[in-house]
């Protein structure tokens, strides 16, 4: 049901942005608080990991495990955005925009 929220959220936030319902002031400057909110974001992580004592208990397990997820990740992460993009037909200059 939360899935249900975040995505609600996300449409919100990319209707008002489409709409151009943000100040120029505050455009601006969204890279820089979306940056300040993931590094809060990664801190509290932190500290609920870090609070959980079974979690620090098979970190090594899940270390190697959460490893292989993440390159996997990366990887076809990588290949899917190359692929997309090939079919939407971005040209050079529209990604420097």
């Amino acid at each position: 049901m939360r899935i249900l929220l975040y995505l609600a959220i996300i449409s919100l936030g990319a209707y008002i942005g489409f709409k151009e319902l943000v100040p120029k002031k505050i455009s601006g400057k969204v890279s820089s608080i979306q940056y300040v909110c993931l590094l809060f974001l990664l801190f509290v992580m932190g500290v609920k990991i870090g609070t959980n004592k079974e979690i620090l208990r098979l970190f090594p397990k899940l270390g190697f495990t959460a490893l292989i997820i993440s390159i996997f990740s990366i990887i076809f992460s990588i290949l899917g955005v190359k692929v997309i993009s090939k079919y939407m037909n971005i040209s050079k200059e529209e990604k420097r925009a």
